[in-house]
């Protein structure tokens, strides 16, 4: 079943249930029992009823947004029939059908139409609150939307695209950058990814609980697609083998550097990125990193060395009379100017020969791969600096099935493209048929970071696919050095806030990149001074018509 049958499915299915809940309320307002039954309209009914903007009907079945607006109008309906007590509140929004139905077949239900005139202190006062929450919860819908329907925040928590993008910039992400991904799980809490909140249980993540239902799910639909990605770009996209989160949308996100994409062939060579047999294309904003192991006679000045180079992610390890450093993230220029330092004995760059094959484990016994830690596939004997050459699969493509080429493709057929896939004695089985090859069904793409030696990137994860895929990041709208703990340094950065990096594009590949703090301004005038503008509209309006 596609998204929008899907959709309408549910949208039918919450009408009955409003239909059958309310239709004698609707019937004491006035209105034909039928119109409780039609979607989007019967909500139009109760916002004209209960003198509220008509047009917010529209927001009634939106993801994520719907639940919350529907909530709202549950509460204005019930209020109209003199249901303002706390428990009645809390009953609607928990039980919306169940309680309302109770309301709507009771005997006692009648309209109560407020008179300002009439009413005591205390229930003007009350009256304020519920003015004040309406604001409120207006902000946090308008807000909603634009999370969901327009561009997300993001936080940067490592240092894999360093330095291009920083460790604590926290970016705006264009969720239309390759046509808009519609929401798969339409019923959520707002402004959360995947879980509530980190319980620290045993088995965590797992654990957590879900900020999400996963019950009521859409398949994926990207829609007004003129574009695709493109090799060079910077891209935010869900973590595809994400085991806790079987919703695409709810994956963890992640931002790197797209290297390959669908056909081409990627490798790693002593370190160093080729696509397609040639050397990778270094944009203005990028700098060429590597790691390196230096030996010192002496303890070196990290803290000093933090504020003269940034970011430095450094492993001390003492030796002796002397220590040695693990440093990531190295330029040619810092490695060079590290290296004149007196304490250094020597210093070399940290390459992972041909042939050590990086398959890491989770037990001692050595049986059990960790595959979020291994090279993918994790039978190709490759590591992160002598990796491929690796071809990315395209739409279309007919691989070859066998026990050699199987680890490449299975979490495509299984996970990707949602196949059951079965091997039983070297004899491979999709959806119960025995097959040696398989035809690929969507675009594959290879991310990357730019800090190539402190990235968990697509050389551990494999393929990303299209469906993954959430769009560019437009602009740093905050960036702050020791918002996160790295866990692979001894030492931490200094906090500060790099104020020159505020509201600058990151998606440019250009050195000097453009400022959008136009952009920043008018949503902040927007989400904090709608109410004020609409207070004003309805006063001219009001005045015209006296």
């Amino acid at each position: 079943m596609n998204y929008f049958l899907t959709y309408t499915v549910y949208v039918l299915i919450l009408s009955v249930l409003m239909g059958i809940s309310t239709w004698k309320l609707f019937k004491k307002l006035g209105y034909s029992p039928l119109f409780a039954f039609i979607p989007f309209y019967n909500y139009f009914i109760i916002l004209k009823e209960t003198k509220h903007p008509k047009w917010w009907a529209i927001l009634s079945y939106l993801p994520i947004v719907g639940p919350i607006m529907m909530s709202v109008f549950h509460l204005y309906l019930m209020k109209k029939f003199g249901k303002n007590l706390f428990k009645d509140q809390l009953l609607t929004v928990i039980l919306p059908f169940i309680y309302m139905a109770t309301v709507n077949y009771s005997k006692d239900a009648e309209i109560e139409d407020e008179n300002d005139l009439y009413l005591t202190e205390e229930e003007k006062s009350a009256k304020k609150k519920d003015t004040f929450m309406g604001s409120i919860t207006f902000a946090v819908v308008f807000a909603t939307i634009i999370h969901v329907f327009v561009t997300q925040p993001f936080g940067i928590p490592t240092g894999s695209m360093e330095r291009t993008l920083l460790v604590g910039d926290f970016l705006f992400v264009n969720k239309w950058s390759y046509g808009y991904r519609l929401p798969m799980r339409p019923v959520a809490i707002p402004f959360l990814q995947g879980t509530i909140m980190d319980t620290g249980k045993p088995g965590n993540p797992k654990d957590d609980p879900k900020s999400y239902v996963e019950g009521i799910k859409l398949p994926y639909q990207r829609i007004f697609q003129f574009s695709k990605p493109q090799k060079n770009e910077i891209v935010v996209f869900n973590y595809p083998q994400d085991s806790v989160h079987t919703a695409i949308d709810r994956k963890d996100p992640y931002v790197k550097r797209l290297v390959a994409v669908a056909g081409d062939t990627f490798e790693m060579r002593n370190g160093r990125l080729f696509v397609n047999g040639k050397p990778e294309t270094v944009l203005g904003d990028q700098e060429v990193q590597h790691r390196y192991i230096v030996n010192t006679g002496s303890q070196l000045d990290i803290p000093s060395l933090y504020n003269t180079f940034g970011f430095l992610p450094v492993q001390e390890i003492p030796n002796g009379n002397g220590f040695i450093y693990a440093f990531q993230g190295l330029t040619d220029k810092t490695a060079a100017e590290i290296k004149k330092l007196p304490q250094v004995i020597d210093m070399k760059e940290d390459v992972q020969p041909k042939g050590e094959s990086a398959v890491s484990y989770r037990d001692e016994a050595r049986t059990k791969i960790d595959t979020t830690q291994s090279i993918f596939p994790i039978n190709s004997g490759w590591n992160q600096d002598q990796y491929g050459p690796l071809k990315i699969p395209k739409k279309g493509d007919v691989v070859a099935l066998n026990e050699k080429t199987l680890p490449e493709y299975q979490w495509i057929i299984s996970q990707y493209e949602h196949n059951k896939l079965e091997n039983k004695n070297g004899k491979i089985f999709i959806n119960g048929k025995e097959t040696n090859q398989y035809t690929i069904q969507q675009d594959y793409y290879m991310m990357v970071g730019d800090n190539r030696d402190a990235s968990l990137d697509a050389r551990f994860f494999g393929f990303v696919p299209e469906e993954n895929i959430v769009g560019k990041p437009m602009f740093t709208w905050m960036s702050l050095q020791g918002a996160f703990k790295d866990q692979s340094s001894t030492y931490q950065a200094p906090f500060k806030i790099r104020w020159d990096r505020m509201f600058k594009a990151t998606n440019t590949g250009e050195a000097n990149k453009t400022s959008y703090w136009w952009i920043a301004a008018m949503i902040l005038i927007l989400f904090f001074g709608w109410e004020y503008f609409m207070k004003l509209f309805k006063g001219k309006k009001k005045e015209n018509e006296i």
